[in-house]
């Protein structure tokens, strides 16, 4: 399968990927987060070329992460701010900066700390059960076929894949 087709699977993190899945476009979501919102900001931050920019930003705007907000109307500026869809990727970064903070840090430490301005602690953040608020840990997660997958093997698009989807009950991730 080529990466022009990765939203086509049947899986949620390939079609997430499909959006913001390379580098640049982690690291953009990244600034908007920093509240950096015009061009000349991101590319001053990232040291991107403009026509790699430019392409990130439109498929951010395309996908509605990010939107376009006119800030001069004079000379037609814009400036990008994070979507609801945007703001949603928030504990993703967080977790991918938990991860990099634990297995990629120098021997210096962590380069930024996030205080939770409700407590004034520097937090880390956890993934918790949203029924019984029991932290997540992978090997206590059992995959089930979803309605997204049922429904495709029902209407017969999924023929091809059907032993694979069959067996996901196969237990915990190891």
């Amino acid at each position: 399968m080529r990466w022009e087709e990765i939203d086509t699977q049947v899986c949620s993190i390939a079609r997430a990927l499909a959006i913001f899945g390379d580098r640049w476009t982690l690291l953009i979501i990244r600034d908007a987060f920093r509240k950096i919102r015009r061009f000349s900001e991101f590319q001053a931050s990232l040291g991107i070329t403009k026509h790699r920019l430019s392409d990130r930003l439109v498929r951010l705007v395309e996908e509605e992460v990010l939107e376009k907000v006119l800030y001069d109307e004079r000379r037609s500026r814009y400036e990008y701010r994070l979507t609801q869809k945007g703001l949603d990727l928030y504990p993703v970064l967080m977790t991918i900066v938990q991860w990099g903070d634990q297995w990629a840090c120098d021997k210096d430490g962590a380069p930024i700390n996030f205080i939770h301005e409700n407590c004034g602690q520097v937090t880390h953040p956890k993934c918790v059960c949203n029924v019984c608020n029991e932290e997540i840990h992978a090997k206590e997660l059992i995959p089930e076929v979803g309605s997204g997958i049922e429904k495709k093997l029902e209407r017969g698009e999924l023929k091809a894949n059907k032993d694979l989807y069959k067996n996901l009950k196969g237990g915990p991730y190891n």
